[in-house]
Parts: structure tokens; sequence; C-alpha cells
């Protein structure tokens, strides 16, 4: 396990959107564009082998920008294909909050970063004492159903609280503000209410709304 001591203060960002990495959650990813293949070998000498998934947006100008939040991922999984491109792992450590980009020559994005508002991510998987899951799963059901979409049902029942509300808050095919709203949630209870929400709106016509 990590310490806040063990944190550096630059990291390599990997903005990709939709993709949510969550503390203590595995986000697998295939690497081929040149400067990622290049962030991944740099990332592997260094002593803590963090990447920074962080989502793009846009500015009330409408000019493109990154999040002010993301999570740092070390790499723990690695293999290379035949024709050069990378299978990775990042294992979810600590959220970060975005202080400035690093101006260089570098083909990939580089940050200098904070953590001090994420101290709890390097602590003990949480849980959610008002987690009611037969409410929780019933609704997912549903959410399931309306997307034409299947699950082990069992494991979700035996599934932690930490690790079942996280795991459906990266995998599940929500919109990349919706994740990062579920990203931001201060708590492991406030996440799972905020998935909660999202699940509601998008049964109740939320995405047609949405778009129009």
């Amino acid at each position: 396990m990590m310490k806040a001591c063990d944190l550096p203060d630059l990291i390599p960002l990997f903005p990709l959107p939709g993709a949510l990495l969550l503390p203590r959650g595995r986000l697998p990813l295939h690497i081929f564009e040149p400067r990622y293949l290049q962030m991944v070998e740099d990332c592997l000498k260094t002593p803590h082998r963090l990447i920074g998934m962080i989502q793009p947006c846009k500015g009330r100008d409408g000019t493109a920008k990154l999040n002010a939040i993301g999570c740092a991922g070390r790499l723990t999984g690695f293999s290379e294909t035949e024709d050069g491109r990378y299978m990775i792992t990042l294992s979810g450590i600590s959220r970060f909050r975005l202080l400035r980009e690093q101006e260089g020559f570098c083909p990939y994005l580089r940050a200098e970063v904070g953590w001090s508002d994420f101290e709890r991510d390097l602590g003990r998987a949480e849980h959610d004492p008002g987690f009611d899951r037969d409410g929780f799963l019933e609704l997912l059901a549903r959410f399931f159903h309306s997307q034409g979409l299947d699950t082990d049902w069992e494991t979700l029942k035996e599934a932690e609280d930490e690790l079942l509300i996280n795991s459906l808050s990266m995998l599940l095919p929500l919109e990349p503000e919706d994740k990062q709203a579920l990203l931001e949630a201060p708590s492991l209870t406030t996440r799972r209410e905020t998935l909660v929400t999202l699940l509601e709106f998008h049964l109740h016509g939320g995405c047609e709304e949405r778009e129009q």
C-alpha cells in the first residue's frame, strides 16, 4: 500500500473520455498511440509507476480543457502484442487535483498535482452503513433490462460494498459527466447515492432529454 509521502508531485496524464478509475479499482487499457506507448515505457522506469487518468471536458467558452480532478493508478499489469501495442492494467491509488500542466518537449501530457484533498483514498476499503442492497439491486436490474445487459447476479449479491459500487461506477455505460460526478463523490455513501440518482434518471428517459 502506497503512503502519502510516496506520491510524486508530477505525473503523466492520460486524458480519456468516459474512462473512470477509482481508488482500489482496476482499469484495463489498450495502448496504441505512439505518445502513450512512450508514456508507458517512461512510467515503467519510475519507482511509483503512476499514470493519472483524467477526463477531458469543455470550458464555458467551448474550448477543450481537462477536469480538475482525476485518479492515479499504479501500472500493475503489462503485456505487449506482436505488433507493438501494450495491454496494461492500472490499479487505482488515489484521486488528485490538477494544479498546472507541465510545459516541455514531452510527447504526452504531464502535470503537477495535489493529493491532500483525498487522504482517505490511501486507507482501507470504505463501507456504506445505509446501503439497501436489495433495493439497489432491484433498481440495477431494471437499468440492465432497459440497456439489454446481463451480469452475474450472485457475484453482485456477495460483493463487498465498495467493490460493488465502485465497479459499477467504472463499468456501467454512463456519460462522461456522470462518470466525473461519481469520481468526485467525497465518500462511498455519496457515490452510491449519486449512482442511484443517475440510474433513476436514465430509467425515466434522462438520456433522451439530455440529447434534445
